[in-house]
Order: C-alpha cells, then structure tokens, then sequence
C-alpha cells in the first residue's frame, strides 16, 4: 500500500518512521518534505494532486485550518483518506472530500518507535474502502482502539498528550533528584528507565495502577511519604484540570 503524507510535521514524522517505508510527501514546506523523503527513501512531490494521484491512501497531517484548501488541491483524487486532525470530525472530512472513504485515526508520538496508541473513528464509507489493510498498516506502530468519536477529545487528552505530561513528570523528577546531587544524565537515566520498566510491568499485569501502587508503597516506609507529599500538592487535582484543558480545546 503505497502511502501518501499531505504534511511532513512532528506527527507526520512519527508516523512515516514508525511505518518504516518509503513514503510520497508534500508540504508547503518543501525542505521539510524533502528531509522526510530523504530519511525514508521517500519522494517529495510539488503538489497535493500528484501525491493523490500515485497513493494508495492519503494521510491528512497538515494543519487543521488548511482542510478545505487541501482538499482544493487534492481535487477529489485521493482513493482513501486517513485523517488525523486534531479537532476535525470525520463528518468534516467527509464534506470536504465526498464519496471518498474516511479513517480518522489519533496517535501519538510513540508510534516512531511502534509503541504507540491510535484511536479509530470510521467515516460513513469505511468498509467501502480498503479498510481492514488500513487498519493493519497502522497496527504497525502500535495498538489501535476503536473508539466512539465522541469520546476522541477524552482519550487525546490521555494518549495524545499524555506524552508529553509524562516527560514533564520526568523532567520535575530529574530536576528534583540534582537538586539532591545526583548528576542529570544518570538521573535521567534512573527516572526514564524506571518509568519505562514500571510501564512494562503494568502492560503485563493488566494495567492496574492501583495494585503496583500499593506493592510498591510499603506502610510507614519512605514511597508512603512521597504519596502524601504528591498528594497534598494536589497531582491528582493537576491532572483533573490538565484533562479539562485539553477535553474544552476539542469542544471549541
């Protein structure tokens, strides 16, 4: 399935990277789109036309506010549209490309190195398109969900951010244990590694938080005290609003 990329951005990137193939991109950036090409054995290519033209599917990573002109370009040749616009319901994507079948996908960052998650919204036409293959090409880079679109802004908030809400939570943790004296590189390495460990942990154990919690909490002992003291600086309070702020973004 020969993949075409409208947008060569950070998630474009991760995306063709974590596919692993050559890849047909154009972006108003043309360096940019040439970068990407050349990374993957790709092409870059002039226009938005000619990328529909040779793909088999058109992925729709550009900006959210650049659809309708896009589309414009794209002149009703794409085959199949994957879309992962922030903030654009299917049925948008399907008013600015009628007839056309609709993926809408959400992933994250992580899918460069195929760890990532993608929630999946079909459009209207999907298993009127090669659907079951664009699900399995994007079940490369990592596990998708199906997920009622409604739910998408939600589930951004977790996956789509979570990312970077986890590195920030690396970075305080980092910044905490130099203060203590300990060297930034091997506390970067302490909190990364434990993070990614403890992640491994809860994929395997079914994902229940609140037991790893506990075993790792002992009555009385020094975790206990961290608890408390995360706590009463109201982490969970922080998320709460955090999840909040990303959920309103997407109801706009």
């Amino acid at each position: 399935m020969k993949i075409g990329l409208m947008g060569a951005g950070n998630m474009a990137t991760a995306l063709a990277r974590g596919l692993g193939e050559p890849v047909l991109v154009a972006d108003v950036d043309a360096p940019k789109a040439e970068a990407l090409a050349a990374e993957l054995g790709g092409e870059a290519l002039a226009s938005g036309a000619e990328v529909a033209e040779r793909a088999d599917v058109v992925v729709l990573c550009h900006k959210p506010g650049q659809l309708a002109e896009v589309a414009g370009q794209l002149g009703g040749r794409a085959k199949a549209l994957v879309s992962i616009l922030g903030g654009t319901p299917v049925a948008d994507v399907e008013a600015a490309y009628p007839d056309t079948p609709v993926y809408r996908f959400m992933p994250n960052i992580p899918a460069e190195v195929r760890q990532g998650v993608l929630c999946y919204a079909p459009g209207a036409l999907a298993a009127k398109g090669p659907e079951q293959e664009v699900l399995e090409l994007f079940g490369r880079v990592g596990r998708v969900i199906p997920i009622d679109e409604a739910l998408i802004d939600a589930a951004t908030a977790l996956m789509g951010c979570g990312p970077a809400f986890f590195a920030l939570t690396v970075e305080a943790l980092v910044d905490a244990g130099v203060r203590h004296g300990l060297g930034p590189e091997e506390a970067g390495v302490m909190a990364v590694e434990t993070m990614a460990g403890t992640a491994t942990v809860l994929r395997e154990r079914g994902n229940d938080a609140r037991d790893m919690r506990r075993r790792v909490t002992s009555p009385g002992g020094s975790t206990e005290r961290g608890i408390a003291a995360l706590e009463a600086c109201g982490l969970r309070e922080a998320f709460d609003e955090a999840v909040d702020a990303v959920v309103a973004v997407g109801r706009r």
